[in-house]
């Protein structure tokens, strides 16, 4: 069959929109600073994202057929958010398991992945594209506030800001660097030692598994704990260090993935 035969979802997932794009580091420049003035505009989180991460995903994903278990995680490609947005399926998890710590993180924090979703398609369809590195980058955003849960980061300013760190080092994507670099150089200018955990997030995230290739649906019904060990994610000691009060410095987005 020719492609021009095929609907033109059927042309575009034979399309790859993935391939080796070049980084935007002028328009990456300028998201951040709308960002660093709004922190509440995420859209620009994935504009970054966009702009810099290159080839990021694409690696990721030959990575992950690389990894034990990997090649089967991505034949069966499970969509997280759906399963995030299932009421009945979070409220099925035992307590203290991964599963449970996430639908309280949520809940109490009126979240939810369908939320987080819609903000990652703002003015572009490279994520919704049927191809196999649109599907991992959805994975990837979806499995944003689990690494929050992981980690132990709140969903303060400085709690995203050291996810970000964190998420660079896992994901080697440039835009979370350019973020996490942009929050650290405003954090030394406040009165806590926020650049200092934001660093300690990067090597947080240098020192555990690799998430990205741990199977999410299985790990949700595991003890928080075990999990944390399992997957070698150590305790935020500078983080928690600091009082709650006074993490809400202005270094990082109130919402980023």
């Amino acid at each position: 069959m020719a492609i021009t035969d095929l609907t033109p979802a059927r042309q575009a997932s034979r399309r790859s929109p993935f391939a080796a794009p070049r980084r935007n580091w002028l328009a990456a420049l300028r998201a951040l600073l709308r960002l660093l003035g709004d922190k509440e505009d995420t859209g620009q989180v994935f504009q970054i994202m966009r702009a810099l991460n290159g080839d990021s995903t694409a690696k990721s994903y030959a990575r992950l057929l690389r990894t034990a278990g990997g090649g089967l995680i991505a034949y069966e490609h499970v969509e997280l958010a759906p399963l995030l947005m299932d009421d009945a399926l979070l409220d099925s998890f035992a307590p203290a398991t991964v599963g449970a710590a996430y639908r309280d993180f949520v809940r109490s924090e009126h979240l939810s992945a369908e939320g987080l979703a819609e903000v990652s398609r703002q003015g572009q369809t490279q994520i919704e594209v049927r191809h196999p590195y649109a599907w991992f980058g959805r994975r990837t955003r979806d499995s944003h506030d689990i690494w929050h849960v992981l980690t132990g980061y709140h969903r303060d300013p400085l709690g995203e800001a050291c996810l970000v760190a964190f998420s660079y080092a896992q994901t080697d994507g440039l835009g979370w660097a350019l973020i996490a670099l942009g929050a650290a150089l405003r954090g030394m200018l406040g009165p806590v030692p926020a650049a200092k955990a934001v660093w300690q997030g990067y090597r947080r995230g240098r020192a555990a598994k690799w998430l990205p290739g741990d199977d999410y649906v299985a790990l949700l019904s595991e003890p928080l704990e075990t999990a944390r060990l399992r997957l070698n994610v150590t305790p935020a000691t500078v983080y928690d260090s600091i009082p709650a009060a006074l993490r809400d410095v202005d270094v990082s987005f109130a919402r980023v993935a």
